[in-house]
């Protein structure tokens, strides 16, 4: 307890992993979703723009999105919906430079930027008469909402969070920094990097001399980029220490909130160990729905309203977790 018995079951024909990741993005058909944008000014002078959903409900779900994503990635969107039929507000957190506006500093975000999502729970405290707070993460925001749930335990109910869920979560960085030097994974790899190569090139415009830029662009894989930007930038010895110090896997088992993971075993980036089947086993707060197939931040259904597994999972935990508040007339 808690292992869940996995309910997904995929149409026929999306039995790839590979599938499922790719079509998922396209089989998608999420309308713009009314966010209002609001800019939050962080202590240390830079700022997180979030995209959101206020319509008085008294809870608010957090959704934080996968790397070089964003508020307006198709599942992020897509759960928004989803948790609005469910009466939440909606919060939806850009990491720094991902709402279309490049961030003021040097640094970044990476796999655990934890003090970023504490800022703005702390922000929603204040601002909303300390509501209750749900957290959804994708891929690399599910093991940034792993890592602040484990580093807070308990204390994270003190702020105002009473459930969680991670979908596709890259929980031990290090064994999927590996996984992403296979060929199958090549595909991948050099389209995050491009993606990343832009925001290097403009901090090389802002801070010239702070890095050997050149060996950044030169980056093949993660081992290479975490190693030569993303530890360096953030204070990490190494990507060693970095994955090893912002892994969700490390702290697992400290959390102390209701926390759905769906990872899928044929997931591309995953690797077994990010599953943490035996944190979950005996833990009485991290549920693991672990089914066959799915792909990252796939699952895809064509049935119902949404037509993806991830929704309707994280809504019914939802809702067995917190109930539904009466709908007013």
């Amino acid at each position: 307890m808690p292992i869940v018995e996995p309910s997904y079951r995929p149409p026929w024909g999306l039995r790839n992993g590979h599938a499922q990741s790719v079509l998922a993005r396209f089989l998608r058909r999420i309308p713009p979703s009314a966010y209002t944008r609001r800019r939050l000014e962080l202590p240390d002078g830079d700022f997180l723009d979030l995209d959101e959903i206020i319509q008085g409900h008294g809870r608010i779900a957090i959704l934080l999105h996968g790397l070089e994503a964003s508020s307006q990635a198709p599942y992020v969107r897509a759960m928004a919906a989803t948790l609005l039929d469910q009466r939440w507000d909606i919060v939806a957190m850009n990491f720094r430079g991902c709402s279309g506006e490049p961030n003021r500093l040097m640094r970044s975000y990476h796999s655990g930027v934890s003090d970023d999502l504490e800022h703005v729970i702390a922000d929603m405290g204040k601002r909303y008469a300390s509501p209750a707070l749900a957290l959804v993460g994708f891929s690399l925001g599910g093991n940034v909402t792993l890592r602040y749930l484990g580093e807070k335990g308990i204390a994270a109910r003190d702020q105002g969070v009473t459930v969680a869920a991670a979908i596709s979560v890259p929980s031990d960085l290090e064994a999927c920094a590996e996984r992403f030097k296979a060929p199958a994974n090549r595909f991948y790899m050099n389209r995050f990097l491009r993606c990343l190569f832009q925001k290097v090139r403009h901090r090389q415009e802002l801070f010239p001399s702070a890095l050997d830029y050149d060996s950044v662009l030169a980056s093949r894989h993660f081992h290479d980029f975490d190693g030569r930007f993303t530890a360096p930038v953030h204070g990490f010895d190494s990507a060693q220490d970095y994955w090893t110090r912002c892994s969700g896997k490390a702290v697992a088992r400290a959390i102390a909130v209701p926390t759905l993971l769906v990872n899928a075993r044929d997931d591309p980036f995953l690797t077994e160990s990010c599953h943490l089947l035996e944190e979950a086993r005996e833990h009485p707060y991290l549920h693991a729905d672990i089914p066959s197939h799915g792909g990252h931040v796939g699952f895809i259904t064509l049935r119902g309203k949404n037509g993806f597994y991830q929704e309707s999972r994280v809504q019914a935990f939802f809702r067995s977790q917190t109930g539904s508040p009466h709908h007013q007339d």
